[in-house]
């Protein structure tokens, strides 16, 4: 196969309907647009409007809270953790934290922290220094003779 024979597969791409070109064209006129009014000229845009009737939008209740500023973090199990242990893509005996995650590929990018959750059963001595964990995942560490250190204001609230 050469570049001057590449050419796309039959179907692939439609030809444009060149619609208003007159009459013999079976698209002119109007276009293509039915007859006069709102719906007929350029700029239109009436998503949610229902003729009048109150719109689906405006008669359910409002709920809930977004919060403006809340933080996200990267989930991570500690089953993932010893996987990539077992892989040689992480140190043991080194503290993992978020930069550590991203080079080795367990996470992709550090949001504004990482939290670690239990999954998995650690039984190598490991070191966290990272933004949250479950209750069961630093009892899970501890017991194996780690630690994970948190910030002072996740380690206050737990």
């Amino acid at each position: 196969m050469k570049l001057n024979e590449l050419r796309n597969i039959d179907g692939a791409t439609r030809t444009r309907k060149r619609v208003g070109r007159g009459i013999g064209s079976g698209k002119g006129k109007t276009g293509g647009r039915g007859v006069k009014g709102q719906k007929a000229r350029s700029g239109v845009a009436i998503n949610g409007f229902e003729g009048g009737q109150m719109p689906l939008y405006r008669r359910l209740p409002k709920r809930g809270f977004r919060k403006p500023f809340a933080k996200s973090f990267n989930a991570v199990s500690i089953g993932r953790i010893l996987l990539a242990i077992e892989a040689n893509k992480l140190d043991a005996n080194s503290p993992i934290d978020s930069d550590v995650l991203v080079k080795a590929g367990v996470i992709r990018r550090a949001k504004d922290g990482v939290r670690l959750l239990a999954g998995g059963d650690v039984k190598i001595k490991l070191i966290f220094n990272i933004a949250g964990a479950s209750k069961a995942a630093i009892a899970s560490v501890e017991k194996a003779g780690g630690a994970v250190n948190l910030p002072v204001s996740q380690a206050a609230a737990e």
